[in-house]
C-alpha cells in the first residue's frame, strides 16, 4: 500500500480539512491548549511520558522515560492502567496537532518512529492481549491512530513503508475487533469503544468491499448497543458521567464521519446519543465539570456538549456548551463548523431542576448561571464496576461552589484503596450498625447488591421534593428499609429526613464529605468524653460566640430551654472561597465528629479532606432531620431552626416522633413550617397540625406569612 493510495479520499471525508488555518485558530483562542499540547508533544519526542490530558481515562503524575529502547508492556506499580493508558497512543494526536501548530518535522519524525517501533516489536499475541494488545485498547487506537496519521499526510517522514506497514496493521486491528464481539460487550462501554474504532478504521481505509463490511458491522452493533447501554433518560448505565462521556464522544465521532462519508445512521442511534447529550446538560455543574460520581474525574464536559450542539443544531446544547468550539472540538469538526458554531444561537433551557428517572438521578437546580445552587440525590442502580456504593447520595453546590461531595475514584486495583472509595462510608448516605449495603468482591464485581425504591420527585416554583430509598440492609437480622426525603425550599434551604424503619435495635451512621477548599467548623455545646479520647482526628467544639466573623447557632438559649428539644442543638458550619453553609442536626441524642478522609479529583491523585460522621442508636423506627441552609459567604440571612411536635387537629393529641415530625425556619420575613409524616396517621377522619399550621398530607410545607391552611402538599 503506497502513501497515494491509501490517501485516495478527499481530506473532507475526515475530521479535520483547512489544518493551518485551525492552527491559526488556537494560537488566537486556546493558548493555554496549544502549549499544553506542545509540551506533551516536546516530551513524547524525548520518550517522556506523563498522561494529564483532558479525557486521560487513567492519569498519572510521575513521568515514565525510556533511554534506549521502549518497553510497551512496562509496568511501573501494581496498577496495569499505566499500560493500557500507554498503548491508547493518543500521543500520537498530540505530536500530530504539534507539527500542525510548528511546522517542525521533529514532530513526523518522533511519530513514524514510535508508530514503526510499535508495529514492529508488539505481536498480537495471547500474552500480549492481556496488555498492550487488550481489546479495549485495539479500539482506541483506531480512533487515534488514524486520526493522527492525517496530520502527517505531506510529511516525507511518512513513506510508502511506513504506510504500508500501517495499513497492515491497520486491518489487524479491525479483524481483531470484529472477531472479538460477545455478549458482553452488548453492555459494556467495551463494546461502544471497540466498534466505534471499527468505524473510524473503515473510513480511513481506502474504500473496498473489506472496508464497507467494517463499517456495516460497526454501525449495526453500536446501534444494538446504545439501544442496550443507553437508559431512556439519556444516562449510560454504568454510573459514571466519565464513562457516559467516553461512550458519547465514541458516537459523536460516528457521527462526524458518517456524516462526511454520506452514510445514514439508523435513527434510534441518533436520537439516544441526543438525549446523552441532553442528560450531560442535566447534570453539568455551574462550573461546567461533571460530578465525581462512580469512576469519574473532575472535568469540563462543555467540549462534549458543544461537539454534540453543532452536529443536532441544537440552541439548549449551544447554551449549554462553549460559547466558540474548544481546541480538541475544532480539530474534530474543522475551521468551516467553529465558524458555523459561533452564528448558532443560544437558547438557556426552559426547566431547571430535572429527573433522570430510570437512572435515579435526580437535578434540584436554582438557575442556570455560574453562581447557582445545585443538588443531586441518587437513587438508582449500582451500575456495574464502574459504579459505586452511593445509594440516596447527595451532591451540594451552593453559589458555584461544591460543599458535599463524592469522594472519586482514586485507582482500580483490587484492595483497600479501591474499595474505600467505592464504599458507602465514602459517600454522602447513611450505614447501619457500620456495615455495607454493597460489598466489592474485587475491583469491578460485588458479591451483594441493594435494590433501589424510586419515589416522586416534585418540581414547583416555590419548594421541590424528591424521596428514594434502598433495599441493602433488609437481609440483616431485624432488616431496615432506609428511605431519604429531601424538602427545597427555594432558593437555599434544604431539608434532608433519613428514616430507617425497622423493628430491632440499631446503629446508625451518616456520612457528609466536604470541599476541602473550605473550612469545616462543629460546634456542640459541650464535648463528649469519647471525643476526648480521640483528640486528633475528632474535632469538637462547644457551642460559643462568633469566631472569626462566623455566625453561630441563632437562639441557642431559646433552643436549651425549649420543651420539645434536648439541652442543645448541633451544628456545623462549611465556610469556602466564596460560599457558606450551615448544617442544623435535629435529632436530640445524635453525635457529632469530624474525621479525615479522602478526595480524588482524578485518577491516581488523592487529597485530604474533611468528613463530619454522626451516630446514633435506636430501637425501633428512627428519623435523623438535618437543615441546611446556604448562601454567599459570610451574608448567610439570619435563620432559627427548630424542631416541633405534630398534632392531630381534631383529636388534640400530639404524635409521637416516629409517626410524624415538624420543622419552624424563620428567615428573612418568612416563617415555614414543615410537616414530614413517616406513616399514615389520619384516621378515620383528621388533618395534621403543627405551630397553628393545618393540612392533610405526608409532607406539607407552610409559608405562614401567606397562609396556616392547606398549604403546599409535596407527597400524600
Amino acid at each position: 500500500m503506497t502513501k497515494k493510495e491509501f490517501f485516495v479520499k478527499e481530506d473532507n471525508c475526515f475530521f479535520f480539512d483547512q489544518p493551518k488555518e485551525i492552527a491559526d485558530y488556537c494560537r488566537t483562542y486556546w493558548q493555554e491548549d496549544v502549549a499544553h499540547i506542545l509540551r506533551v508533544a516536546d516530551e513524547v519526542c524525548g520518550r517522556y511520558f506523563l498522561f494529564d490530558l483532558k479525557w486521560d481515562m487513567e492519569r498519572t503524575y510521575e513521568p515514565i522515560i525510556f533511554k534506549d529502547q521502549i518497553t510497551w508492556d512496562y509496568m511501573p506499580s501494581d496498577d496495569k492502567e499505566f499500560i493500557f493508558q500507554f498503548n491508547r497512543h493518543r500521543f500520537f494526536i498530540c505530536l500530530g496537532q504539534a507539527y500542525q501548530l510548528t511546522s517542525d518535522e521533529k514532530y513526523a519524525k518522533a511519530f513514524t518512529e514510535l508508530l514503526m517501533d510499535w508495529i514492529t516489536n508488539v505481536k498480537k499475541t495471547e500474552k500480549m492481549k492481556e496488555s498492550c494488545w487488550r481489546i479495549l485498547e485495539t479500539g482506541i487506537r483506531g480512533e487515534n491512530w488514524t486520526k493522527a496519521i492525517r496530520y502527517f499526510k505531506d510529511s516525507p517522514y511518512l513513506t510508502d513503508e511506513v504506510i504500508d506497514a500501517f495499513y497492515h496493521s491497520l486491518l489487524e486491528h479491525a479483524d481483531f475487533i470484529v472477531e472479538m464481539h460477545s455478549p458482553y460487550r452488548l453492555i459494556s462501554n467495551w463494546g461502544v469503544i471497540e466498534n466505534h474504532g471499527l468505524f473510524e478504521i473503515a473510513m480511513a481505509l481506502p474504500p473496498s468491499e473489506r472496508s464497507d463490511t467494517y463499517a456495516r458491522t460497526a454501525i449495526k452493533r453500536l446501534d444494538t448497543l446504545i439501544r442496550m447501554g443507553v437508559m431512556n433518560d439519556g444516562v449510560q448505565w454504568e454510573q459514571s458521567p466519565m464513562y457516559h462521556n467516553e461512550v458519547l464522544h465514541c458516537y459523536l465521532d460516528v457521527l462526524i464521519l458518517a456524516g462526511r462519508n454520506g452514510i445514514k445512521l439508523p435513527q434510534t442511534t441518533l436520537d439516544k446519543v441526543k438525549q446523552m447529550a441532553y442528560a450531560d446538560a442535566a447534570w453539568k455543574k455551574p462550573d461546567h465539570h461533571q460530578f465525581i460520581m462512580g469512576d469519574s474525574d473532575d472535568t469540563d464536559i462543555r467540549d462534549i456538549i458543544s461537539v454534540a450542539a453543532y452536529l443536532f443544531r441544537d440552541p439548549v446544547l449551544k447554551y449549554c456548551g462553549f460559547e466558540r468550539l474548544d481546541f480538541e472540538s475544532i480539530w474534530d469538526l474543522g475551521l468551516a463548523a467553529a465558524i458555523e458554531y459561533n452564528e448558532m444561537t443560544a437558547e438557556k433551557p426552559s426547566y431547571t431542576s430535572v429527573a433522570l428517572s430510570d437512572s435515579g438521578n435526580y437535578y434540584i437546580r436554582s438557575d442556570w448561571e455560574e453562581n447557582a445552587n445545585l443538588l443531586h440525590f441518587h437513587c438508582g442502580t449500582l451500575g456495574a464496576g464502574h459504579g459505586h456504593s452511593d445509594k440516596l447520595h447527595i451532591d451540594l453546590v451552593i453559589k458555584g461552589e461544591d460543599i458535599l461531595m463524592d469522594g472519586g475514584r482514586y485507582n482500580y486495583v483490587a484492595g483497600p484503596n479501591r474499595y474505600e472509595f467505592k464504599d458507602p462510608m465514602e459517600h454522602n448516605t447513611m450505614t447501619v450498625d457500620n456495615k455495607l449495603f454493597t460489598i466489592c468482591k474485587d475491583s469491578w464485581e460485588c458479591s451483594k447488591l441493594s435494590q433501589p425504591v424510586k419515589q416522586q420527585f416534585v418540581i414547583g416554583d416555590l419548594y421541590e421534593f424528591v424521596q428514594g430509598g434502598h433495599l441493602g440492609y433488609m437481609d440483616m437480622e431485624n432488616g431496615v428499609f432506609h428511605n431519604r426525603k429531601i424538602v427545597h425550599i427555594k432558593p437555599d434551604i434544604y431539608i434532608i429526613m433519613d428514616e430507617l424503619y425497622t423493628g430491632g435495635e440499631h446503629e446508625y451512621q451518616q456520612y457528609f464529605h466536604f470541599n476541602n477548599i473550605g473550612e469545616v467548623i462543629l460546634r456542640e455545646e459541650s464535648i463528649p468524653a469519647d471525643c476526648l479520647e480521640s483528640a486528633e482526628q475528632v474535632d469538637c467544639l462547644r457551642l460559643a460566640e462568633y469566631t472569626d466573623g462566623l455566625r453561630l447557632a441563632e437562639h441557642a438559649d431559646s433552643l436549651k430551654s425549649a420543651e420539645h428539644t434536648e439541652a442543645f442543638q448541633k451544628q456545623v458550619s462549611y465556610i469556602g472561597e466564596k460560599a457558606q453553609a450551615d448544617f442544623y442536626f435535629l435529632k436530640p441524642d445524635i453525635s457529632l465528629e469530624k474525621i479525615k478522609t479522602r478526595i480524588s479529583r482524578n485518577y491516581n491523585q488523592t487529597e485530604e479532606n474533611i468528613t463530619i460522621k454522626t451516630f446514633f442508636s435506636e430501637k425501633g423506627f428512627s428519623s435523623a432531620i438535618t437543615v441546611i441552609h446556604g448562601g454567599t459567604k459570610n451574608q448567610l440571612d439570619t435563620i432559627s431552626v427548630e424542631k416541633l411536635p405534630v398534632r392531630s387537629a381534631l383529636k388534640k393529641t400530639e404524635y409521637p416522633s416516629f409517626m410524624a415530625e415538624a420543622v419552624k425556619l424563620e428567615i428573612r420575613d418568612k416563617t415555614y413550617v414543615v410537616i414530614l409524616c413517616h406513616q399514615e396517621v389520619n384516621s378515620p377522619t383528621d388533618l395534621v397540625e403543627a405551630d397553628g399550621c393545618l393540612g392533610f398530607g405526608n409532607v406539607i410545607v407552610f409559608d405562614k406569612t401567606e397562609s396556616t391552611e392547606v398549604g403546599t402538599v409535596l407527597n400524600y
